[in-house]
């Protein structure tokens, strides 16, 4: 597929999931933000395993998700998963 001619936000994509495909986009931060409550028993952590996701923390904010067996971008190395 060739490049759109315009390129397209993050924020227009969030949106046309949510109201093209009828995407529950705030119903979906609420089950992020239920899976991260452990946290609050180590407020100097930077992230927590759930579900096989990866989930980082900045300034009390959940800002990412990526996978959890997701290769060191570094060294391109596949980072040992630890028990949850």
């Amino acid at each position: 597929m060739k490049k759109p001619r315009f390129p397209v936000t993050d924020h227009a994509v969030l949106r046309y999931l949510e109201h093209a495909m009828g995407v529950d986009v705030e119903g979906i931060r609420r089950q992020i933000g239920h899976k991260v409550v452990i946290l609050n028993d180590h407020p100097g952590a930077s992230g927590i395993l759930v579900d096989g996701l990866r989930l980082k923390v900045a300034r009390g904010c959940i800002v990412t998700v990526q996978e959890a067996s997701r290769p060191d971008r570094h060294t391109g190395r596949q980072r040992r998963n630890r028990p949850e």
